[in-house]
Formats: structure tokens, C-alpha cells, sequence
């Protein structure tokens, strides 16, 4: 099984960023749990800041992987082509967020992915992605 994780802007200062909110943990300490973790699946594992690499990214793999899990950070809220992005490919793909954005500020209480999504997980730190990956093992 072959499974992407895509991570969107300002993701890449996990760890840093809001620790009160996203943890001190880094994402690539986090990832390297995930695959000692998941020994049989191959992870892959991309971050961006711009939204256009991040549609490429998706364009590129979401005809070849078995799982996209997806966080566009801000992106969600904003990005009608990354929307149409996850509705133009055959992988499925998991949306995930760090934290519960529905007890945020108001404009993050929608997503321009959801509808196009597999499922959503959102609010349970960084083991959001590990419940993604479970859900693509355990598919009902």
C-alpha cells in the first residue's frame, strides 16, 4: 500500500508554530514515528507553502497511490482549485487537520475539500494523520 501525505502552508513550522494549538512535536519527528509505526505501508510525504505545487503534487500522485491524506492548512478555507484538484483523481483522499477547526474562527469552519473527500478527521493533534492511515486499512 502506498499512501501521500500532503501537508499545506505553515505546516512545515510545526513544532515552532502555536504550540498551544499545534503541539511542539515537528512534523518530520512525527513522520518518522509514522513509519516505524506502519513498517508495511510506504509513506511519502510532501509540504508546501504554495498552493499551485500543492495541486501539482496531487495532480501528479492521485492517479498512482493507494491514500492521499490531505492537510491544506489555510488552503482549505480558500482554495477552490484544490477542491477540483481531489474531485479530478481516482486516489481517495482523507482530509485531515491538526486542530479542531470547527472551534476556531469562523471562516475555518468551511472547506473547499471536504465535499470531494473520503472522509474528514479533524481535532486530534497530529494522530489525525495516524487515524487517516488506519482508515485506509480498515476501509468499510
Amino acid at each position: 500500500m502506498k499512501i501521500l501525505i500532503i501537508n499545506g502552508p505553515n505546516l512545515n513550522l510545526l513544532g515552532k508554530r502555536e504550540p498551544t494549538v499545534y503541539g511542539t512535536e515537528t512534523f518530520e519527528a512525527f513522520f518518522q514515528k509514522l513509519e516505524n509505526e506502519f513498517k508495511d505501508i510506504q509513506l511519502k510525504y510532501f509540504q508546501s507553502n504554495i498552493e499551485g505545487e500543492l495541486i501539482d503534487k496531487i495532480q501528479e500522485l492521485g492517479f498512482d497511490y493507494d491514500g492521499i491524506i490531505l492537510n491544506a492548512a489555510a488552503y482549505t478555507h480558500t482554495s477552490i482549485g484544490i477542491g477540483d484538484a481531489v474531485k479530478a483523481i481516482s486516489t481517495p483522499v482523507i482530509e485531515v487537520h491538526i486542530s479542531n477547526t470547527f472551534s476556531r474562527e469562523e471562516f475555518r469552519h468551511h472547506s473547499f475539500i471536504s465535499a470531494n473527500a473520503k472522509g474528514i478527521i479533524i481535532g486530534f493533534g497530529l494522530d489525525s494523520y495516524r487515524l487517516a492511515i488506519l482508515s485506509f486499512l480498515n476501509p468499510k
